[in-house]
This record gives structure tokens, sequence and C-alpha cells, in this order.
């Protein structure tokens, strides 16, 4: 079904763009997407929403979004429903335990040219995936609770925002800091000490092999970049099992040879593995690989029924109305 969206919202994001580049910030969330948004639509610009209440956890879902596909949802969605589950800490504790997902974009990428999809029209897609999120996690939430004798529970679990921002950060550990450091998911006050968010990094499993790839670290500085890392942040890997990365038990043995002295090897700390989990990336093993690669392959041959099983109906929609990926510069 489609949404309302904001009127002449790529020009929004151009423009928000614009003054997060003058700034020389290095992360500034553009604009928050909450329940109401989708119950409410507002015809004016999408705006940034600060939490009501430091989150206990930030679900950071960091990608190229070129475009975002079904597999970003999944991960985004299985990890909300981890964390909702009894003694996961975030089930029926009140506001400040609600999820908060984050959308992070950077425009200054270590690996990948700003191609074929210009940022402003990516975030426009994350603006749509941010109403898809919202959208499965109120059904999942309102199914989960239907037969609930506590009816209370339901506002509890529901996701409580999704934000949208963007970084010149290319790697983990520097968003990390930058987004503790922006003061966004916080309402310090002197009296109170400083409560530390935990950030979540969802990712797949070649990032996690790039993590750990000392090109990125020269002098050996892979330990001291990613203790304060890990000291506040974990990996959530889910598993690309494919030709590129082999089957789950090799890239499970692969976290285990991290543990086993591998991650000492390369000048890191076997400590940091406990950081890190290891999850199925989709939901059956007879699924099939999604990937933006595949997407715009899709849209190149004008393949619409294998556009509709890679995104969602509102991003694929968006994709068809701007014209987006139809020539081949991927």
């Amino acid at each position: 079904m489609a949404r309302q969206l904001p009127p002449n919202l790529v020009s929004h994001f151009t423009q928000a763009l614009k003054s997060y580049q003058l700034s020389n910030a290095t992360f500034r969330v553009l604009c928050s997407l909450t329940p109401s948004s989708l119950s409410s639509p507002s015809t004016a610009s999408p705006a940034p929403q600060p939490p009501k209440a430091v989150p206990k956890r930030l679900l950071v879902l960091d990608s190229s979004f070129n475009p975002p596909t079904l597999a970003h949802q999944q991960m985004a969605l299985s990890a909300f429903s981890e964390y909702r589950q009894p003694g996961s800490g975030n089930r029926n504790n009140g506001d400040d335990d609600k999820s908060r997902v984050l959308l992070l974009l950077a425009i200054n990428n270590a690996d990948k040219a700003p191609k074929p999809a210009a940022f402003p029209q990516r975030l426009a897609m994350m603006y749509i995936f941010a109403q898809d999120l919202l959208a499965a996690t109120s059904t999942s939430t309102s199914t989960e609770t239907a037969g609930d004798s506590d009816s209370s529970s339901g506002d509890a679990n529901e996701c409580e925002g999704v934000d949208i921002a963007v970084t010149t950060e290319p790697y983990f550990h520097a968003k990390s800091g930058a987004v503790a450091s922006s003061g966004f998911y916080h309402h310090s006050q002197e009296s109170e000490p400083e409560p530390v968010v935990e950030q979540v990094y969802l990712t797949g499993f070649d990032t996690l092999i790039r993590v750990f790839d000392p090109k990125y670290y020269p002098s050996g500085s892979m330990a001291r970049v990613l203790d304060p890392f890990f000291a506040h942040a974990r990996l959530r890997v889910s598993m690309r099992t494919d030709a590129d990365w082999g089957d789950a038990a090799a890239q499970r043995a692969y976290l285990e040879g991290l543990r086993t002295g591998g991650l000492e090897k390369v000048g890191g700390k076997t400590g940091w593995v406990d950081r890190i989990s290891l999850v199925e990336g989709r939901r059956n093993g007879e699924e099939e690989v999604v990937s933006s690669t595949k997407v715009r392959a899709a849209v190149l041959r004008r393949d619409w029924d294998a556009l509709k099983k890679l995104v969602s109906e509102g991003v694929a929609g968006w994709i068809r109305r701007e014209g987006l990926y139809a020539e081949d510069g991927a």
C-alpha cells in the first residue's frame, strides 16, 4: 500500500546535505520517523526528533543503501525481534527500553564511489525504508500482543523511531565515536552520570572480514583503534552463505578462528569476539540471496517481477518513478 511522502523529498535531502557539508560535522541526523508519522502523515519537510528518553540500545544499520533491500529489512527486523524477547533487557520495561533504529549513510565511503544513485535519492529511499520498518514492527507487535492479557506491553515493544543520518567517517570505530559524541541520543544533566547507549551494528559477514583487515590499521593500530569501539558497541553479523563467503559452518569457523588466536595475529584482542554474534542471514536456507547488485541488474533488464522479490513495494515504486538504475552505471 502506497504511503504519503513529504513533498519534494529529493530536494529536501539535497538541501539538507548541503547544509551538513558546510557544517564540517562528522555526523548529523537529517530526519526521524516515529509510529505517529505513519498514522498521521505530515506534508511538512521531515525533521530530526531526538528520543524522549535515552535509549538503552541503538540498532545501527550502516549501509550504502544503493538501494535498501529486503535483506536490509530482514537484518533490522531480526534484531528488533531478538531484543524484544524475554531476558533481553528490552521487554515490558517502559519507554526508555524501546528500540531505536539508526539508518546511517556514509557520504565518504572507504571502498565505494557515490554511484549510480546520488545521495539525495538514496536518502529518499531510506525514508521509504524507514516507513516500512515502522509498519512492520508495529504489525508484529500488534500480532504478538493480541492475546496478551497485559495490553500495556504493546507500546513498550513498539519501535520508538527510525533516524536517518549521514556521516563523513568511513570506518566503524570513527562512525561510532561520532554518533556517541553528537549528543543526539543523550539528555545529559550535570547532577546525573551520562548513560551509556550501546550501539549494535547490523552488518553482513563480508563487512566483518573488512573490520579485521590489517590494511585499515596502519602501523599496527588495530587494538588502539578498536578497543574504544568494542567498549560500547557490538556487531550483529548476518551470515552470507554464498560462493564468495562459504556456508554457515565456514563462517562460524572463521569467528572461532578469531577467538583461538586469529585476532591476536593481526593485532587485535580475543575478547572482542564476545561482542560479536553471528545470525542467520535468511529466514530459511532456501531463500535466494538478496543484494543491491541484484536489484540494479533486475532494473537494468526491466524485470519487475524479480524486483518485487528484492525490495519493498514502496522502494520498487520509487525506483521506477525516478528512473533509477535504468542505465548500466553500477
